[in-house]
């Protein structure tokens, strides 16, 4: 999510890369689904995505066929170096899914000499901006069916975890909130106010004071960028939210568990 700090790999040393392809294995750090070796062009298509997050929207839009470059332990996932599996798997994709925080994604295709569509995807766990992306993948997989399913699934769990966290706001009022600015989908959840946001950075000296005059009950902090307690001596819970979906590419549980963490925070007020 960070946009500092980017490692992008030359396009020379992935094509020496390419070169060792023929003795390395291909096989998937993180993957979901079947039909791994289905011909390009062939039935559903053949999905590359830099990290499990893509993954989780290919998913949900309908795709089986997925194959997941950056480790799941990897958080910061431009810093990760491709290994020449991962050129292989692009060489064979139809498509590869990435972030425009993620420019490494390109070099690798060209490096691969993949003929996959390059499709850049919006990462925000928005409710709204998730269906968007999801309609759109769909109809790029020609998978509109199985994501229209996914879409009235996520529909119904959504709108029990918002019941569920309203019912939970300390004396029946929507609880004000800072919000870290990639958790701000978490906040919209929760129906909570908010009243600042921050980061990526660290939150400066200046900074520290306007948000702490804004008296929030709680800091959402992004658990994968987290630059340590946020609002000290305000006495504001801060709550880890959790962007990722896990190895199972399943991304409702990003939102049940930030809801079950709400929901903690909130009991606990």
């Amino acid at each position: 999510m960070a946009r500092n700090r980017l490692r992008i790999p030359s396009l020379v040393a992935l094509s020496a890369a390419l070169a060792l392809v023929t003795g390395c294995g291909g096989d998937s750090d993180t993957s979901a689904g079947s039909d791994s070796g289905k011909a390009k062009g062939k039935g559903k298509p053949s999905v590359v995505v830099t990290t499990t997050w893509e993954g989780a929207f290919a998913k949900a839009a309908g795709a089986e066929d997925i194959k997941v470059i950056v480790p799941k332990s990897v958080h910061h996932a431009p810093d990760y170096d491709p290994k020449p599996s991962d050129l292989a798997a692009v060489a064979e994709a139809d498509f590869v899914l990435y972030a425009p925080f993620e420019p490494y994604a390109e070099k690798i295709k060209e490096a691969a000499g993949s003929e996959a569509e390059l499709v850049e995807v919006n990462l925000d766990n928005d409710a709204d901006k998730v269906k968007a992306e999801v309609d759109k993948l769909a109809k790029l997989f020609g998978t509109d069916k199985a994501a229209a399913t996914w879409k009235a699934a996520f529909d119904t769990e959504y709108a029990q975890l918002a019941k569920d966290l309203k019912a939970a706001w300390p004396g029946g009022k929507s609880p004000n909130v800072v919000s870290q600015v990639f958790t701000g989908w978490s906040a919209e959840l929760a129906g909570a106010t908010t009243v600042g946001t921050y980061g990526p950075e660290a939150v400066t000296p200046a900074q520290l004071a306007e948000l702490s005059e804004k008296k929030p009950a709680f800091v959402l902090d992004n658990a994968h960028m987290s630059t340590g307690t946020v609002l000290p001596d305000s006495g504001a819970k801060q709550v880890k939210i959790v962007n990722y979906p896990g190895d199972d590419l399943d991304l409702l549980p990003v939102y049940s568990n930030a809801a079950a963490e709400l929901k903690k925070a909130m009991g606990a007020s």
